[in-house]
């Protein structure tokens, strides 16, 4: 089989088609139809086609194992998604492209970070972070700093993550005008506003939590922004300023914040959005006299129990 040009544009299109699929629906939307689109790949990897071209297929399948690892963690399966994050790793050095290898590292990462191991997502952030330098790419580099910031407030390092997250606003200011890859065009003023608040959130949570009146406005600034395209990304930002307002002892509005995350988060086939409603079970647990804290933690339980 001879492998043209129209032939790879139209595999990266599919890819493309399916991630915003998957931010708007969550991973489970389309999770099976990257399993069918995979042979697809591995099938065009076998025609003729010059090298250039066949480094270009090489980062262009490298990326739909990205994408399947990433519908795999975000559907609960972080076995499957390793595999699929591994391989993507692989092809992603035989393309050449630094910058695809920077984003699978960030989200092999992202989903150590997940599952409360921030040493070992470090590490991957590091490999990543060393990548986007080879690559020229602020904006990876923006992404993978707030991501490291992140796991630094896990660890409860107040200085590292500080550090971090203030380094990521100015990484994220000098990609601008760059042209963006698919991989990374998730990455907008809205979600820089969000890791802000999530780190601030997890130092509020671990260290102290005068953090969350930092987390508010950020969260609240990133939610304001996310419009239809980043319907899991609005959920699970709002689920953590219901956290900061169960830490600041406010359970009527962590009560009407969480609810609505949750009504939001029914129509989202993501095993995310249910894990993160365990810190703030863990947050209104505190407060457990309070009749809002009662009903949200119900309200916790029906959603976990339905998804």
């Amino acid at each position: 089989m001879r492998v043209g040009q129209a032939d790879i544009d139209r595999l990266e299109g599919v890819i493309a088609a399916l991630r915003a699929r998957d931010y708007r629906e969550g991973g489970g939307s389309c999770r099976e139809l990257l399993r069918v689109l995979e042979p697809y790949g591995a099938a065009l990897r076998r025609g003729t086609m010059s090298e250039p071209m066949a480094r270009r297929l090489a980062g262009v399948v490298a990326d739909l194992h990205n994408l399947k690892g990433w519908t795999e963690f975000d559907s609960g399966r972080p076995l499957k998604a390793e595999r699929h994050f591994r391989r993507a790793l692989e092809l992603a050095a035989h393309s050449g492209n630094d910058d695809l290898v920077a984003n699978v590292r960030y989200r092999l990462g992202r989903m150590y970070l997940h599952h409360r191991s921030p040493v070992e997502a470090l590490e991957q952030f590091g490999h990543g972070q060393l990548a986007a330098r080879r690559a020229g790419r602020p904006l990876s580099q923006a992404i993978l700093s707030a991501n490291e910031a992140w796991a630094y407030a896990l660890l409860g390092d107040v200085r590292q993550a500080l550090d971090k997250i203030s380094l990521a606003p100015e990484q994220f200011a000098s990609s601008l005008g760059d042209t963006v890859p698919s991989w990374s065009a998730f990455f907008t003023v809205n979600d820089l506003a969000a890791m802000i608040g999530t780190v601030r959130t997890e130092l509020a949570r671990v260290v102290d939590v005068r953090h969350s009146r930092e987390a508010i406005p950020a969260l609240t600034e990133a939610i304001d922004g996310y419009g239809p395209d980043m319907v899991r990304s609005r959920s699970l930002t709002m689920i953590w300023l219901a956290v900061d307002h169960a830490l600041e002892g406010d359970l009527g509005q962590a009560a009407e914040v969480g609810l609505a995350a949750m009504e939001i988060a029914y129509g989202i086939r993501s095993a995310r959005t249910r894990d993160r409603l365990r810190p703030l079970s863990e947050s209104v647990r505190k407060r457990v006299g309070d009749i809002n804290a009662r009903d949200l933690l119900d309200r916790i339980a029906t959603f976990r129990a339905a998804a």
